[in-house]
């Protein structure tokens, strides 16, 4: 899933660019998650966290900080991270596409929270990149479905295209509590929305395998 770090020289005069290279942090993403974090309280000390397309890094940088040494985090993305992480972050490359959740589950329990920034390797063609980035969101949808407990929290990206009444809809019937949010740090331009669901509902909990 495509993600600029801060190797991408389209970055390089973006003042949260500036601001996470000066950070240590390994992308301008990592603002975004904190603006949601702090909004709507998402993470933790000592929770469990999945990290879906978590290529470069940095929601699992800003994460770890936040949950402290006690969490367990765990990160899947097509491309290796690179980072230097705690010894309680866990990545590994993989397709989140064809995620075994139960040998997920097995190894690692179920998490309270799973978190999504991917998003599609853009062409440019909204027609194309928009229902793309819609699957990729559903498909997070359902992997958190089944890999959180009972009342436990999603936040995924998404970009904002004709299903979006849908998505929202879906994640309503899933989550006690579900909010759209588009952080103050998305670019101007950018069809980005993010969407939170609070409290996974027990009838939805389910045994699902993506692939």
């Amino acid at each position: 899933m495509a993600r600029s770090g801060l190797g991408d020289k389209r970055n390089r005069h973006d003042p949260a660019y500036l601001r996470a290279k000066r950070e240590n942090f390994a992308g301008r993403a990592v603002y975004k998650l904190e603006e949601i974090d702090k909004r709507f309280r998402l993470i933790k000390p000592g929770i469990s966290i999945l990290d879906l397309g978590c290529w470069p890094g940095s929601w699992l940088q800003y994460a770890v900080q936040r949950a402290g040494p006690e969490a367990t985090l765990v990160g899947i993305d097509l491309k290796a991270v690179e980072l230097a992480l705690p010894n309680n972050v866990h990545t590994f490359v993989g397709d989140v596409t064809k995620l075994k959740i139960d040998r997920l589950v097995e190894r690692f329990g179920r998490f309270d929270l799973v978190i999504s920034d991917m998003a599609p390797n853009t062409t440019g063609n909204k027609d194309f990149d928009i229902p793309t980035s819609e699957d990729l969101f559903l498909t997070a949808l359902d992997i958190s479905c089944s890999a959180l407990r009972i009342g436990g929290h999603f936040c995924a990206k998404v970009f904002q295209g004709g299903r979006f009444p849908e998505i929202l809809r879906e994640v309503e019937q899933r989550f006690q509590i579900s909010r759209a949010y588009r952080p103050d740090s998305t670019r101007k331009q950018s069809r980005e929305q993010y969407v939170i669901g609070h409290g996974l509902r027990a009838g939805v909990a389910r045994e699902h395998n993506v692939g």
